[in-house]
């Protein structure tokens, strides 16, 4: 049983990996804008002046306060896998808590 499962999570990754390659190739492929040919009526040889307007990006400090809030999602989540991984070694998952403290039901 454990190898379907491995080869399930093989072809996956293999899956989701084609399917990142699919979403990705048209940005790899594409050209770069063509402009309109130069106007006739200028002189020959009379450059014209390009200004780039930078417009939207993004800051530094959200780019900061995202990495630091992705590095703390990924700490806690593996403090978590860390505890059930040892909980489960334990044998914490037998009998309920009630049972392991002595607890009886009452009978009324």
């Amino acid at each position: 049983m454990n190898r379907i499962y491995r080869c399930l999570g093989v072809v996956a990754a293999l899956g989701g990996a084609l399917l990142s390659l699919a979403v990705a190739a048209p940005a790899a492929f594409a050209a770069p804008a063509t402009f309109p040919p130069p106007d006739h009526q200028t002189a020959p040889g009379a450059e014209s002046v390009t200004r780039i307007i930078v417009v939207g990006g993004m800051p530094g400090w959200q780019i900061i306060l995202i990495a630091a809030g992705a590095a703390l999602v990924a700490a806690v989540a593996a403090v978590l896998a860390d505890r059930a991984w040892a909980a489960r070694r334990s044998g914490a998952h037998g009998p309920g808590l009630a049972a392991r403290l002595g607890v009886t039901a009452r009978a009324d």
